[in-house]
């Protein structure tokens, strides 16, 4: 269960929304702006793919963002009457809900816009520690499936609490509720593994914007020391520290 999901409504609109028509517009202005990447899901959160935000128009009050690389997953989205958009830029999540998408041109190439949201949920960095780890040498999860099989997983985010990796292809025996027994991995600059079992929670086939897909495993922690929770809050905190001192 997502931090959000634990939240009551009350205490998601006191602490983390961001309402009005000009309040949203601005603020996913600026994603569109820095060309922030975002997933979008829908089809009931069957399907998903990679977009990045283009315009946000508060005049006709709509959001403009870019179409996938498959035409088929176009029309599928054309025929989804809810759409999830989810991003964590700067480190911090962000998620909105729209309505249905219509196709548009803009700036003379095809698009997609929806109705601004509502409200958009953002959550502070202080409420919400999963990060976006280095793609460049990324960090590399070991583990063992039941069988004995080993995996080497490149990771795309950590959390005191869980890991998501990434993989060409669903290895077998990945599902959620399976508990991989032995696993490690080590933090650049730290001298000793992390070791730990873990739990798979959601196994999430996704696509790039060149059309390309793969899939995303998420993994929460179940026996992770609080010296090694210590450890991947200092790591978390110098990935924070590095990128505000590139912005």
């Amino acid at each position: 269960m997502t931090q959000i999901a634990q939240l009551s409504e009350a205490e998601i609109e006191a602490r983390f929304r961001v309402t009005g028509v000009k309040p949203v517009a601005f603020l996913l202005g600026g994603y569109a702006k820095e060309r922030e990447p975002f997933s979008v899901q829908f089809g009931g959160a069957a399907e998903m793919f990679l977009t990045t935000p283009l315009a946000a128009q508060v005049e006709k009050g709509q959001l403009i963002f870019d179409c996938s690389g498959s035409v088929e997953t176009n029309q599928r989205l054309l025929r989804s009457e809810r759409n999830i958009f989810i991003g964590r830029p700067g480190g911090v999540h962000v998620q909105f809900t729209t309505g249905a998408a219509r196709e548009v041109v803009y700036e003379g190439s095809k698009a997609f816009a929806v109705t601004l949201p509502q409200y958009v949920v953002r959550l502070q960095r202080r409420e919400y520690f999963r990060i976006e780890t280095p793609r460049i040498n990324p960090l590399e999860f070991f583990g063992r499936l039941a069988d004995g099989t080993l995996l080497k997983l490149p990771v795309h985010d950590i959390s005191v609490s869980g890991i998501g990796v990434n993989a060409a292809v669903v290895p077998e025996g990945i599902v959620p509720g399976v508990v991989l027994a032995n696993c490690h991995f080590s933090l650049p600059g730290d001298g000793k593994d992390l070791f730990f079992s873990a739990t798979i929670r959601n196994v999430l086939e996704q696509e790039s914007r060149g059309g390309n897909r793969h899939w995303r495993i998420g993994m929460q922690f179940n026996d992770l020391s609080s010296g090694d929770e210590v450890r991947i809050q200092r790591y978390i905190a110098k990935i924070e520290r590095e990128r505000h001192e590139l912005s």
